[in-house]
């Protein structure tokens, strides 16, 4: 497709993007934006740099190939260079979505669908709502001077609604978010919205500040996933590894770092928001164990950090977009659903805390949790909505403190947000897991 220099590493990754954003003020009509973008990124290696651009013709490429390359130094053994040896090669085209594709979808009739569920926002207590729909569809191709040629697409839509809720004298913003791979996956789910506006209005008219302190602690497939994403799967991410060799012997694989019923898992193949069946340097997608048992196996890698810590790339090398170069990134992180019953791990508690929905996460070392909706546990049922502004604790302490994983088990897709890292914000990524009991957290 392209004439690669000869002496010099080079690859092209192109992208192809359809997006719609609909949003509502109340029932007023904010805004209705529907997008195509295309771009490419293109880098080349010399053994000692890498040299890249970024355009917005794909007429451009070849010229942008030639031009890098003048200023790399031509090297004829760059093919036994670690790095270059270290990339795959595959030719496949994965093509999921062009039947059922959002850009077919008439912008009306996605308006009509968001119209439709803003129109049964009924209740007095809700003061006020911004509604939003969105959609993008991606088509990504790679190509490489080893011989790489993959073209893939990946798709998601969703509704978000935010509300400002007013209820017994107290208010409070919730939210309420669906997403999925399929436009048509999202005509029914009005009633599943409704079910969470109710909870949310109940929850603000009757939710009492809470006691702090040390609690055991409940955590919902939601609040499973962003906990172990903000928790453990930064720490995964082994670009903060390269050239620390106190980190290294501290990271040591087969080392203890959490209970031993507990296994997390990176797995870009999973449908939904993390899906990413190729990442942007070619590598095809694995499931990678990263605690199994309690113990460290695994770790994210893109090429550059898998070969400077002598172990196998895992297809997590991700860029935002194609303005910008790859990074190691989380795909779908997850913990593994355990053996137990939901209603036995909850009866065996006799005082403790559920998390059902979260605001938001964040953390490294030691994270937190900003809980939307809460609940008191009290003789093993599920009891009084809760105030809470944080739920924190040290990281390795916390997976240590796993006593308990239930075999049912979610992943989720939601709209809006997503994963920060350095200035690459936000990157779509899936989470989600089984419920996950923790014997103590720090409750404010």
């Amino acid at each position: 497709m392209y004439t690669y220099p000869p002496d010099l590493c080079v690859d092209v990754r192109l992208e192809e993007s359809f997006a719609t954003e609909i949003s509502f003020k109340q029932l007023t009509l904010r805004g209705q934006k529907v997008r195509s973008k295309k771009g490419a990124f293109i880098r080349v290696f010399d053994g000692r740099r890498w040299y890249y651009s970024s355009v917005t013709s794909l007429g451009q490429v070849q010229a942008q190939i030639d031009s890098l390359a003048q200023m790399a130094a031509g090297n004829r053994e760059i093919r036994k260079h670690p790095l270059v040896n270290a990339f795959e090669v595959h030719q496949e085209q994965k093509i999921n979505f062009e039947r059922d594709s959002v850009a077919k979808i008439p912008v009306q009739e996605k308006q009509a669908l968001l119209e439709k569920i803003i129109n049964q926002i009924k209740d007095p207590a809700i003061v006020n709502h911004n509604s939003y729909y969105v959609d993008k569809k991606t088509i990504r191709s790679f190509y490489s001077s080893k011989g790489s040629a993959l073209s893939y697409d990946v798709q998601t839509c969703g509704i978000r609604l935010n509300l400002d809720i007013v209820s017994a004298n107290q208010k409070d913003q919730m939210g309420v978010s669906k997403g999925a791979s399929f436009f048509h996956d999202l005509k029914d789910i009005g009633a599943y919205l409704q079910k969470e506006i109710a909870k949310n209005i109940a929850f603000v008219g009757q939710a009492q500040p809470v006691k702090p302190g040390e609690y055991p602690v409940l955590l919902s497939p939601e609040a499973t996933g962003i906990f172990t994403h903000e928790s453990f799967g930064h720490k995964s991410e082994s670009d903060f590894m390269v050239g620390d060799e106190t980190m290294k012997a501290e990271w040591a694989w087969g080392k203890r770092v959490g209970a031993g019923l507990l296994t997390i898992i990176d797995d870009g193949t999973e449908s939904g928001n993390g899906y990413t069946p190729y990442d942007d340097e070619g590598t095809k997608a694995k499931k990678t164990k990263i605690i199994s048992r309690g113990l460290l196996t695994g770790r994210l890698h893109s090429a550059a950090t898998g070969v400077a810590l002598e172990e196998d790339l895992t297809g997590n090398a991700r860029a935002l977009n194609f303005e910008f170069e790859p990074i190691v990134r989380m795909t779908t992180t997850y913990i593994a659903p355990g053996q137990r019953p939901l209603k036995e791990i909850i009866a065996e508690m006799k005082h403790g805390i559920y998390l059902d929905t979260l605001k938001h996460g964040s953390g490294m070392s030691t994270f937190t949790l900003a809980p939307a909706r809460a609940y008191l546990i009290e003789n093993g049922k599920i009891t009084t909505p809760l105030k809470i502004s944080v739920v924190t604790g040290n990281v390795f302490s916390t997976l240590a403190e796993v006593d308990a994983v239930s075999e049912e088990f979610e992943l989720s897709s939601f709209v809006g947000g997503g994963c920060g890292k350095m200035e690459q914000w936000p990157l779509p990524v899936g989470f989600g897991g089984p419920y996950t009991r923790v014997k103590k957290l720090q409750v404010q």
